[in-house]
């Protein structure tokens, strides 16, 4: 599957199951780890889980397996890489502290639009 339509797929998964502030960041350029870095957010440790457990299920119907998991058990930050996209959905608080954004500010900061088809956005 193309890294494109896998990050369409995980920021569906999202944005179906209100994640907060979604952003995707290009990061081909920058570096050899992925094409994308989708970034989302929960307001509580449970919806943290709740987001990742939803993204691992739906892209694991279709066939699609991460190759690692990280911070499940304290939900502040999960981590689930599926090689060419890197999916991090924080706690609040979290999210500001590490602010991903900035540290990978020379990515290609992308529309969120892009991703979404128009009959699943949540304007």
């Amino acid at each position: 599957m193309e890294s494109k339509d896998l990050a369409r797929l995980i920021i569906g998964s999202l944005n179906n199951h209100k994640a907060s502030n979604i952003k995707i960041i290009g990061i081909r350029d920058l570096t050899i780890i992925a094409d994308y870095f989708v970034i989302a957010e929960g307001s509580s440790s449970t919806q943290v889980k709740a987001l990742a457990d939803y993204v691992e299920t739906e892209l694991g119907d279709q066939g699609v397996k991460p190759s690692r998991v990280e911070g499940y058990p304290s939900a502040n930050w999960v981590l689930i890489d599926y090689g060419s996209v890197i999916v991090h959905v924080f706690y609040s608080e979290t999210r500001q502290f590490y602010d991903l954004e900035r540290l990978w500010k020379d990515g290609q900061q992308l529309e969120l639009t892009d991703f979404i088809d128009s009959t699943e956005r949540d304007d």
